[in-house]
């Protein structure tokens, strides 16, 4: 009966491995073919197929493409949960509360996660890959939602948006440049909020116009 025991233990023990192995194996096809093909041009038959598994194996681990995707960036934090209400905030008066929010998610316990996941990224081709997806589908459509404009206005807005917050959060946080490193949340938010805001609905224009 030991015996039995033993070996009915081991058993479960090995089909636990199994899938861990499997899982694994899914998100490492699905971080191959999102970095090679983007969101749109990767299947789940596909992601099947790449990691030697049955499709129906993908919806035994993940809800759907939408979270293999995510996971498969590997993001500290949920873009999602940390922009939540953004959206829904006057595009007008939109730069401040983004700012804020990204800070605070910065000076939170995730900070080293974040730092570390950037650094990580800049390395990496296909991990840059997939963060452009990333970026590009859930947080620049978050932070744009209902900002007026053509297409391809508010894509070039969005880029530029992105291109402001990145880039405060290396001087600030990766790079730790001086005064700007040590500066208060209220006084980067002063500084940084109009030129974001100009960004998002103000006129890109103006100063090639005079």
């Amino acid at each position: 009966m030991t015996s039995t025991g033993q070996g009915g233990a081991m058993a479960r023990r090995g089909r636990r491995r199994g899938a861990a192995v499997s899982r694994e194996n899914i998100l490492d096809a699905a971080r191959r073919l999102f970095a090679e093909h983007g969101f749109e041009g990767t299947s789940l038959r596909q992601v099947a197929r790449a990691a030697g598994v049955d499709p129906a194996m993908i919806h035994h681990f993940f809800k759907g493409k939408d979270e293999l995707f995510a996971l498969s960036v590997e993001l500290p934090a949920d873009p999602e949960e940390v922009l939540r209400g953004v959206a829904d905030t006057d595009p007008g008066q939109r730069a401040e509360l983004l700012v804020r929010t990204v800070l605070h998610l910065w000076e939170s316990p995730a900070q080293a996660s974040l730092v570390a996941f950037l650094r990580g990224t800049l390395g990496s081709r296909a991990k840059t890959a997939l963060l452009r997806e990333m970026v590009g589908r859930t947080i620049i459509s978050r932070i744009m939602a209902g900002v007026p404009g053509q297409p391809a206005e508010v894509a070039l807005r969005g880029d530029l948006v992105a291109s402001q917050m990145v880039g405060l959060m290396m001087v600030r946080y990766v790079v730790r440049l001086e005064p700007l490193a040590s500066a208060g949340q209220d006084e980067v938010v002063r500084l940084a909020a109009p030129n974001v805001q100009r960004y998002l609905t103000g006129d890109l224009f103006e100063q090639g116009r005079r």
